[in-house]
């Protein structure tokens, strides 16, 4: 796991430098883990190797052991709470041309918890954007109604394969904050200067821990058989931010061995409210990072010309 969360820092530093273009940004490199997983398993010999030196991995078997356990613990929605919410699917849709193996299948199936299914791309575009609409709809409880836009006939009819997940999570502090105490502050940009919005005020001691340069803060859920949190990196230098990123992103085992483990009393406690939306195109990163195989014809168990 130390392993893959470097790869997630990897690829996170690598969106915020690359296409990010200093906006605030939200996407699941997890989510991106599993697919190439997928594709690695289903691929052949110089695309396999190619991902597993991306993902860190010595085999597929590993890949596949470790990426297993994420699904069926971590992303499982083994919660029945109201206030903890966590959907997830994988999905494959692979053209009914292609060759399919029965044991790929049942990896996908079984392991992965991925639905499987061959369908018609070129003469029947309309109908996959709808049964891939729909599954994602049917497996995330309705919250995530739409992966593929109508107007994407053109793309569909010359792809395939289809690799999708969707992950939804919506979560209560095991903490809350009294809306009573939100007050505006000054928030710290990028270029120097600073706006005035409402930040989430706390007076209650918190899991934080302080480093050279940098604070992290550790935000738990509320707790079912597992504990998700939250966690906070904040450079003590107003114009930091660079150089904190690059400190995450050049460290081995960085997210591992800066966890706050207890609670310290604060005066104030303070959070600005967030809202924001962020889309990129995966492929063009991760070709960007070296990773050029599974976006080319791979032979293999599925033998896409493209992904």
């Amino acid at each position: 796991m130390e392993k893959q969360n470097d790869v997630v820092v990897r690829l996170a530093k690598h969106v915020i430098d690359t296409v990010a273009d200093g906006s605030n940004l939200v996407f699941s490199p997890t989510s991106i883990n599993l697919l190439l997983s997928i594709i690695a398993a289903g691929s052949c010999a110089a695309t396999k190797e190619q991902i597993l030196s991306f993902l860190m991995s010595p085999s597929t078997e590993h890949l596949n052991t470790v990426l297993t356990e994420i699904v069926s613990v971590a992303l499982a929605d083994g919660s029945e709470r109201n206030d903890l919410s966590l959907s997830t699917a994988n999905g494959a849709w692979i053209d009914k041309s292609l060759p399919l193996k029965l044991s790929f299948k049942e990896l996908l199936e079984n392991s992965y918890k991925a639905t499987c299914s061959q369908v018609d791309f070129f003469n029947k575009p309309a109908d996959v954007i709808d049964e891939v609409n729909t599954w994602s709809e049917d497996h995330t409880s309705g919250l995530i109604k739409q992966i593929l836009s109508k107007d994407s006939i053109e793309d569909i009819r010359q792809s395939t394969l289809i690799l999708a997940n969707a992950v939804y999570f919506k979560g209560a502090w095991s903490e809350k904050f009294d809306a009573r105490f939100t007050k505006d502050n000054d928030f710290h940009l990028l270029d120097g200067t600073s706006v005035k919005v409402p930040f989430m005020t706390s007076h209650k001691d918190q899991y934080l821990r302080r480093y050279d340069g940098f604070q992290v803060v550790r935000l738990p859920y509320v707790e079912d058989q597992r504990q998700f949190s939250m966690y906070i990196y904040l450079p003590d230098a107003s114009d930091g931010l660079p150089t904190l990123l690059e400190k995450i992103g050049s460290e081995p085992g960085f997210l591992d061995n800066h966890i706050p483990d207890y609670q310290i009393e604060l005066d104030a406690f303070r959070i600005p409210k967030f809202k924001f939306t962020f889309d990129f195109k995966a492929s063009d990163v991760l070709e960007d990072m070296g990773l050029t195989c599974p976006f080319k014809s791979t032979g293999g168990v599925l033998d896409p010309s493209k992904h």
